[in-house]
């Protein structure tokens, strides 16, 4: 069996790095990923429950590997010259099998190459690497098995960092025959240090899988994702319900202090309000004093017809012998200031008296 080297014009091919899962196999990075976050009894648990059968070839014989989640126990070896079942081969075969069978080539029979193309053929990477082999490598695609993936973008996004992985189909040609012929197809060919998800093998050679239990396995991986993502989010959920209550009950709380304060203000503009009225009203001259000030400043023969008291103005109408005198005799009077006829002093026929109309400004007399 011819096998590949690292001299010649493929001398500067590396081993892959891990790298991220493409697309199509989404669903069981994240069921790997739900898995490796339960506790490590639990993984080997379900681990246990479907394990993979990992063929490693060496010449033409092989160990057999069952890989128990990221362990791997010895369990027999196969030779490529005998017939048989892989299940004959085990020293001790799983109860309820494997799940899928994978085949290991050594690390120094598969190439690897890096280069770059244009970002657009991401979506399509598979095909385009196909077209490029015969470039890449020495080999045209129908002589090997191969895969690639994106390492990320280079050239400002225009141009796209592919490594890609190489092997002589004549190296693993043989032993997928011989799985198959031991009722045990391989669904992965990797190599030893292969990054996650890497498989040569093409879709079309890979085993269909049982669509029904395919599809109540995803049924249930997915259930499982959205329990846990429930898991996840019910504690936010909740969170957030009760930090809308507390946002609603703290309204309302502004709310009512705001009424409150528009209550406090209202009474203490009444407060003050009624201490202006008050403070005016103490202010305010007393109209016992004005008429007691009257009654004791106009001489006899004198009376008032109109009395009227504004704004610490008094307004006095009425008839006097002696009316020219009254200014005189009020100007005496405390609190009396500013004394002065409104109209001339006119005389009246029918009785002889003068009729006047004066005006002086009162205020409220300090206290002794």
């Amino acid at each position: 069996m011819a096998t590949l080297t690292r001299s010649g014009p493929l001398a500067g091919l590396r081993l892959p790095a891990p790298s991220a899962l493409p697309g199509a196999d989404l669903l069981g990075h994240w069921r790997d990923t739900l898995v490796h976050c339960l506790p490590r009894r639990a993984r080997r648990w379900l681990a246990l429950r479907h394990p993979r059968l990992v063929v490693q070839p060496h010449g033409d014989d092989a160990q057999l590997l069952l890989q128990i989640g990221a362990d791997r126990e010895p369990v027999g070896g196969l030779d490529l010259r005998t017939g048989g079942t892989v299940a004959a081969a085990l020293a001790h075969p799983p109860k309820q099998g494997w799940r899928e069978t994978w085949l290991e080539l050594p690390a120094d029979q598969v190439l690897l190459r890096r280069t770059t193309l244009p970002a657009q053929v991401r979506d399509n990477l598979s095909q385009v690497v196909s077209f490029e082999l015969d470039r890449l490598t020495p080999f045209a695609a129908k002589d090997v098995y191969f895969d690639a993936r994106a390492l990320g973008p280079v050239a400002r996004g225009t141009k796209l960092d592919v490594e890609v992985a190489v092997a002589r189909r004549d190296a693993a040609a043989d032993w997928l025959e011989r799985l198959r012929e031991a009722h045990s197809p391989a669904a992965r060919l990797a190599w030893v240090g292969a990054w996650p998800g890497a498989n040569l093998l093409p879709r079309e050679e890979r085993p269909k899988l049982k669509r029904f239990g395919s599809l109540l396995t995803q049924l249930l991986w997915l259930l499982a994702l959205a329990l846990l993502a429930g898991a996840l989010v019910t504690p936010l959920w909740q969170k957030q319900r009760a930090l809308e209550a507390l946002d609603a009950e703290l309204r309302d709380l502004r709310s009512a202090a705001i009424e409150v304060e528009e209550v406090r203000e209202a009474l203490e503009r009444a407060r003050l309000g009624s201490m202006e009225v008050l403070n005016r009203k103490r202010e305010q001259p007393r109209m016992t004093d004005l008429l007691r000030e009257l009654t004791d400043l106009l001489p006899d023969g004198t009376w008032v017809q109109t009395l009227n008291f504004r704004d610490g103005e008094v307004d006095a109408r009425g008839e006097s012998d002696q009316a020219t005198a009254l200014i005189g005799l009020l100007e005496q009077g405390p609190g009396i200031d500013a004394v002065r006829f409104r109209s001339p002093v006119m005389q009246v026929a029918s009785t002889g008296q003068e009729r006047f109309h004066l005006s002086f400004v009162y205020t409220r007399p300090e206290a002794e």
